[in-house]
């Protein structure tokens, strides 16, 4: 199995104890950049698209198997599969965001919690039920 970064998170966050759980409880805006190999598999996306970015995140401990959630030492452990957890045996990050600017390889996107550095490993679109692509 091979799986290369297709770019990198730009943000304001680099401390993930100061990070937010999820991008919605008060994740900054950051810039996504994007490989100039990969740029053309981009060209469709636009402002106020919501997309979600799958992200390695490469800070993790990936010998966790059970965490107390949300970081709660009185909340009883739960397996890293059924929580949202960045620790764990392959972690990859989903994140939520709505696109707010292009700019050649890079985009700017809202509520973004990873930290600054971290790399993006796809991006899919939003979909509801009545849509596909």
């Amino acid at each position: 199995m091979e799986l290369r970064p297709i770019g990198w998170v730009r943000s304001t966050l680099r401390d993930a104890t100061a990070a937010p759980k999820q991008g919605v409880e008060g994740g900054p805006e950051a810039w996504v950049e994007l490989e100039r190999s990969v740029v053309d598999g981009a060209s469709d996306l636009a402002v106020d698209d919501e997309v979600l970015l799958l992200t390695w995140l490469d800070r993790a401990d990936r010998e966790v198997l059970q965490v107390h959630p949300r970081d709660d030492p009185s909340a009883p452990l739960r397996g890293v599969f059924s929580t949202r957890s960045a620790d764990r045996p392959n972690p990859i990050g989903i994140h939520r965001v709505r696109i707010l600017e292009v700019d050649g390889t890079r985009m700017r996107v809202s509520d973004l919690e990873a930290l600054d550095g971290t790399p993006v490993v796809d991006v899919k679109p939003v979909l509801d039920r009545s849509q596909e692509r």
